[in-house]
């Protein structure tokens, strides 16, 4: 159907000159009433002009863990948010377990013509892991960026927060409160970010908590990432009297503070939380959540504009480009109990217990 320029500019209110002008894609219109004329375009059923008709740049992947944890869906949404801006439509491959494997999701954006692939915390993390496959994508060529996992040998643009200094910056806030039996909760040895958090937490413990290697044997625990994983290395942790905890994760964290509820003990009067993402809705659980800010907003966008380059023919550089991490203090640290330790099994002494949690609040 023809479009009467008389109908489109009643419906956008304005004259039928300026639908004109924007109908023939000239300029001196000002961006809201270009994109009236537009909607009413729309409104109205009628078809946009071909030349107004924004060109998509080609399909990216993006391949990204399951999306139980909140902070994969945050970088979800900037990804494709920035993607989108620079004209190319995003492809969201999510994994779950059981499910349909990286390796599947890359065969399937290849069988669409993809111009480039985004991984966020894919099998680059995984030392175990062979890392041929990213070798081969980029001998197609096809552009890819890394997030968060530093392999050596890929020659591609990686982003990364840096685990080891929020994990250093962690002890610090709990040693600044007088903690010194402090405690590590974190994921599998095999992934580069853990790596780097074990570390981090050793160097800090000893400079700051003058921590032996003794000590730091036992105040690490690495186990399955999630709540429950966290739950079940805090148990641990709390046998031996530690009263502060830095957890790998946001849902770490969560399990840690259950764990120590479990026991009677109040977070953070008996036992300080510390988690890392600060993902979405930490400030809002019981106790609003301490935690190591990754800056995901300028990771995502970081990891876009590398990939972008990549597909335009300019070479970004191929290396780690590592973002700092920010404490966010809230309600889940206190100052340590007297004399920076606690008896194991919660002391000799009742301890003060918070009223039960809302929804929101940390899984039961």
């Amino acid at each position: 159907m023809r479009a009467r320029l008389s109908d489109i500019a009643q419906q956008a209110e304005v004259s039928e000159a300026t639908v004109s002008r924007v109908l023939n894609d000239r300029p001196g219109v000002a961006p809201e009433t270009r994109q009236a004329v537009l909607t009413a375009l729309d409104v109205l059923g009628y078809e946009r002009p071909a030349r107004l008709r924004k060109r998509s740049a080609g399909l990216v992947g993006l391949v990204v863990p399951e999306l139980d944890n909140p902070i994969f869906p945050a970088f979800a949404q900037v990804i494709e948010s920035t993607l989108a801006q620079s004209g190319f439509t995003p492809v969201l491959c999510t994994q779950t377990p059981g499910g349909v494997t990286e390796d599947e999701y890359v065969e399937m954006l290849l069988d669409r013509q993809v111009s480039g692939i985004v991984f966020v915390s894919g099998l680059h993390a995984d030392t175990a892991a062979n890392h041929d496959r990213y070798r081969a994508l980029l001998a197609r060529p096809l552009p890819i960026v890394m997030i968060n996992g530093y392999a050596p040998g890929i020659p591609a643009p990686f982003v990364s927060c840096d685990d080891g200094e929020a994990t250093e910056l962690a002890v610090a806030h709990l040693v600044a409160l007088g903690h010194r039996r402090i405690g590590l909760i974190t994921g599998p040895d095999r992934f580069v970010p853990v790596q780097r958090r074990v570390a981090g937490f050793r160097a800090a413990m000893a400079r700051l908590a003058g921590a032996t290697e003794a000590d730091l044997g036992e105040l690490a625990e690495l186990s399955l990432f999630g709540v429950e994983g966290g739950e079940a290395a805090a148990a641990r942790l709390l046998e031996r009297g530690v009263t502060g905890i830095v957890c790998g994760s946001d849902l770490m964290a969560l399990g840690a503070i259950r764990a120590a509820r479990q026991r009677g003990l109040s977070v953070p009067a008996d036992l300080s939380v510390v988690g890392y993402d600060d993902s979405p809705l930490m400030a809002f659980t019981d106790p609003p959540l301490t935690t190591m800010r990754q800056p995901v907003a300028a990771m995502a966008v970081a990891a876009v504009r590398a990939l972008v380059d990549e597909i335009n023919g300019h070479a970004a550089p191929h290396s780690e480009y590592v973002f700092r991490p920010e404490l966010v203090v809230r309600g889940s640290t206190a100052v340590a109990p007297a004399g920076g330790s606690r008896p194991a099994r919660g002391g000799d002494g009742p301890h003060r217990q918070r009223p039960a949690p809302p929804a929101l609040a940390v899984p039961a």
